[in-house]
């Protein structure tokens, strides 16, 4: 290494020349002399340079030059401007003695661009700006005029405009480099660039000097380093022997061979090889992030030439970081498209609290509980603003309660997943010691005790429930006359009364997947049902399910309608404040539709989204659809109610035939259908509290939001639903740390605004790392062709007929009889349900809402049917088994969606 000169006196234009000792960030030095000024006095192995800063340019051109190159955004309108260019005779005067002091006669300089956003974190501006190696001394000045020109090439202006950079590319700092005669050089990553693993640094290496590899005009060995330093794989290159250089060659050119050959051997050794991956994790711990660098190795000294951040880790998922795997194929049901921020904060709380105290009712141990605190706190996740299952979470829980390898096949068919997860996923067991399986034991004991308590406690539970939900909703004062910090206070009750205590739903949905799964197993062990269909006919007409309440009171309100004309025309077509005096005007009707709202006024579209519209801001779906059905004359569907009984008796009889002669396997059998018929009816019942417990909770922040943009804190009311639910109590109480709600506010709406924009990401997807830096590539493929689909048989029944696609159920017009194709159901899609002759669902399971409100309302169903929306179009006419699951398209529509 050259000994590192005193510095020269400023004269004669040495003013724009920063010498490498001289140098610091804060100087207009470009990208690579910048990132070699920042290793300072550390103890980099750095040959000796010395930069031209772009003021040298500015003394070696004209006023008019300057002018015009300042606004140019072609490379046309540079060519004329740069053909003569020459140095300035002070700049260059100062360049050669500077060069002379720090290297002496008989040097040879590499001559690199700089320029301001060149190998930034952004943006690398490879190959774009040209660099000369072995230049002799004389020649600098006019290698350094060619680099100035390249900064304005052709390729400078197409790179900028690709990537949204301004017009205009400015000078370049010009890098002079005392040139290292490489035996060996090449670059190196301190992560691996292509599969983004952070744990392996990657080594090229060829002989001679590096340019050709980085050009990537040449091969070379390619080495992966751990982080231990050892050598995980390696790939021999064929490559060219570059012997050392000859003063004869001509210069400018990345090396010269005087005597050149094709070798396969390693160009580095082992031991080197770990040198070089040390040097740039070095790079990367001293600059704070992963780096790029160009290296070189003469003589066995190793030198780091220069040192730039990897541009591609925005976009690389990190292969060795922690899997993810997410799946929104059941829960779309409840939270379908993009979901505002405070929804999903407080369905992630009310999710982690929940279950939380689901792992206390079983008697899992406090330390396994705090164990998987991380996978109680992520058990949904937010990916473009869509809400998805972190499925490895789900199952790390399921993994504590006992007989989990029976009921993760049950688990998986209740949230809806299509694939199961692989072993590998979940790791591999370890091998115990005896009293760690026997403290084992006596806990999976502990759970099972816990468990059947808690299964014959299951009714008094629920009853406990119910009465917790009418104190905490009933007796409550009107949100309209608190003040905001009443408002959290209400928040805070309605939390430790019952959010945090949702013990009954979580027990009885956990027995619900339980004696399902029993249940469909006993069908085909014990009574041959290897179709898979007779559970499926057994749950039928189970009675008693609120929620095939409202689809009665429609008909039953429609009934009324159609007895008065006027009535009827309006809810068909008038808006709602020209409806409201005919439903005042009569009686009966305006009764039964006040009661209607008491009981179901928070149901709607997305009802568990907080951001919603309930029935109580807007009713015109619910009186548009009662329109519909007093102008069709829909009545109660006694021949589906029937149906349904008598599939209920077939089923009933078969099983009682099959099982005759075998009284313990007859009462066993009944024993399970009985409690699977309980805990199905409670889960669908209890939804409806659930969604009670959600109304209230939106009033609540719907009034904070009032009360906020009262005092200037928002712009509108319910801009609250883009703040979390902390950040709202927080700025009631005096603990945020955010208090301009506004720009967050409006920060927040430009992001998910422009996730309405974007595709949704798949179904299903796996990510590595962090979250937000993969490609959300799907796991499951989905296929629109062909004229036959399967999916989840849900009740029985042929039906063929014409298809209605419906996407928004407000603005849907079904004719009695069509068949009803929808991505998801909720409960606020029973108002369709009685003009449907039949459910076809891409989503759900066989006991999701839409699977149980078909089985009771005997309307035949297959849920799960991938791609179904995009497969079919209104008007296609359809046949299908609601037994077998099997769709046939029989023909296209004229009307296409």
């Amino acid at each position: 290494m050259t000994a590192i000169p005193k510095p020269l006196a400023d004269e004669h234009g040495s003013s724009c020349i920063i010498r490498f000792d001289q140098a610091t960030p804060a100087q207009p030095l470009g990208g690579k002399a910048g990132a070699l000024a920042a290793l300072g006095d550390t103890d980099f192995p750095v040959p000796p340079w010395i930069v031209l800063a772009p003021d040298a340019f500015d003394r070696s051109v004209t006023e008019a030059q300057r002018e015009a190159l300042a606004i140019a955004t072609t490379y046309d309108d540079v060519t004329a401007l740069l053909d003569n260019l020459m140095m300035a005779p002070d700049v260059k005067s100062a360049l050669m003695s500077e060069l002379h002091t720090l290297a002496g006669d008989g040097q040879r300089f590499a001559v690199r661009s700089s320029a301001a956003d060149e190998d930034s974190a952004q943006h690398s501006f490879a190959g774009q700006l040209e660099s000369y190696l072995f230049v002799s001394l004389e020649n600098v000045p006019c290698r350094v005029a060619d680099v100035w020109r390249s900064g304005f090439g052709e390729r400078v202006f197409a790179y900028r405009k690709e990537h949204g950079l301004s017009p205009s590319p400015g000078v370049p700092a010009v890098l002079i480099q005392i040139m290292v005669d490489a035996d060996v050089s090449g670059v190196a990553f301190s992560i691996d660039p292509v599969s983004g693993d952070r744990g392996i640094a990657v080594v090229g290496s060829v002989f001679g000097v590096g340019t050709a590899l980085v050009s990537g005009d040449a091969d070379a060995d390619t080495h992966r380093v751990d982080c231990h330093g050892a050598v995980v794989s390696c790939e021999l290159a064929t490559k060219t022997i570059e012997h050392r250089f000859s003063s004869s060659a001509r210069e400018g050119v990345a090396a010269v061979a005087v005597d050149a050959g094709r070798t396969e051997q390693w160009a580095l050794s082992d031991t080197e090889v770990a040198s070089v991956a040390r040097l740039v994790r070095k790079a990367e711990t001293f600059f704070g992030r992963p780096q790029d660098i160009e290296w070189a190795m003469a003589s066995g000294e190793l030198y780091l030439l220069q040192s730039r951040p990897i541009t591609s880790l925005a976009i690389t998922a990190d292969v060795g970081g922690a899997l993810n795997i997410w799946d929104n194929s059941n829960i779309a049901e409840s939270y379908r498209g993009v979901t505002t921020p405070l929804t999903f904060s407080f369905a992630r709380n009310a999710y982690e609290g929940v279950y939380t105290q689901l792992c206390r009712i079983f008697a899992i141990p406090e330390a396994r509980i705090d164990d998987n605190r991380a996978a109680l706190k992520n058990m949904i996740g937010l990916i473009r603003g869509r809400v998805y299952y972190n499925v490895l979470n789900w199952y790390r829980l399921l993994a504590q309660t006992p007989g989990y390898r029976t009921n993760a096949t049950f688990f998986e068919q209740m949230i809806g997943l299509q694939e199961p997860i692989p072993e590998e996923a979940l790791g591999t067991a370890t091998k115990r010691s005896l009293p760690s399986r026997l403290a084992e034991c006596f806990r999976l004991l502990r759970t099972s005790i816990s468990i059947v308590v808690n299964l014959f406690t299951l009714d008094f539970k629920i009853r406990r429930f119910y009465g917790r939900v009418e104190a905490a909703l009933t007796t409550r004062p009107d949100l309209a006359t608190l003040r905001a910090n009443e408002l959290v206070g209400e928040y805070r009750l309605l939390e430790s009364r019952l959010i945090t205590r949702w013990d009954a739903p979580l027990i009885n949905d956990f027995f619900a997947m339980s004696f399902y799964g029993i249940l469909c197993k006993l069908c085909v062990k014990w009574c041959g049902d290897e179709a898979g269909t007779l559970q499926n006919n057994l749950l039928c007409a189970t009675g008693g399910m609120v929620s095939t309440e409202p689809a009665e009171r429609l008909q039953t309100m429609a009934q009324i309608a159609a007895g008065n004309k006027d009535l009827a025309r309006a809810l068909r077509e008038a808006e709602f404040r020209e409806i409201t005096p005919q439903i005042e005007a009569d009686e009966e009707f305006h009764r039964l539709y006040q009661s209607y709202l008491e009981e179901f006024g928070d149901r709607c579209i997305n009802e568990l989204k907080l951001e919603s519209h309930t029935l109580h801001d807007d009713p015109t779906m619910l009186l548009r659809a009662i329109g519909a059905l007093a102008a069709q004359n829909i009545g109660p569907a006694t021949d589906t109610g029937n149906n349904r009984c008598a599939l209920r008796a077939e089923a009933e009889e078969c099983v009682r035939h099959t099982l005759a002669s075998q009284t313990l396997k007859r009462w066993t059998f009944e024993w399970v259908l009985g409690n699977a018929r309980d805990t199905i009816r409670n889960r669908e019942n209890l939804r409806l509290e659930r969604t009670r417990v959600f109304g209230r909770v939106r009033r609540i922040f719907v009034e904070l939001g009032k009360r906020l943009s009262n005092i200037d804190a928002l712009a509108d009311p319910r801009d609250v639903f883009y703040l979390h639910t902390r950040e709202v109590l927080d700025f009631v109480e005096g603990t945020a740390v955010t208090t301009d709600l506004r720009k967050l506010i409006s920060l927040r709406k430009e992001e998910f605004a422009e996730y309405e924009r974007q595709d949704p990401p798949p179904d299903r997807f796996e990510t590595r790392g962090v979250v937000y830096r993969n490609c959300f590539d799907a796991t499951l493929g989905t296929n629109d062709g062909g004229d036959t689909r399967t999916g989840i048989g849900c009740c029985p029944g042929q039906v063929s007929g014409a298809v209605r696609v419906v996407t928004d159920p407000r603005t849907a017009m079904l004719q009695q009889g069509d068949i009803l194709v929808a991505e998801c159901t909720d409960p606020s899609w029973i108002m369709l349900f009685p003009f449907a002759s039949g459910l076809l669902v891409e989503r759900g399971n066989l006991l999701s809402h839409s699977a149980i409100m078909a089985r009771e309302m005997g309307i035949p169903t297959i849920v799960s049917i991938s791609g179904v929306t995009r497969w079919l179009s209104n008007g296609d006419t359809v046949e299908f088994d609601g037994a077998s699951g099997i769709v046939r398209r029989t023909g296209g529509g004229e009307e296409k969606a």
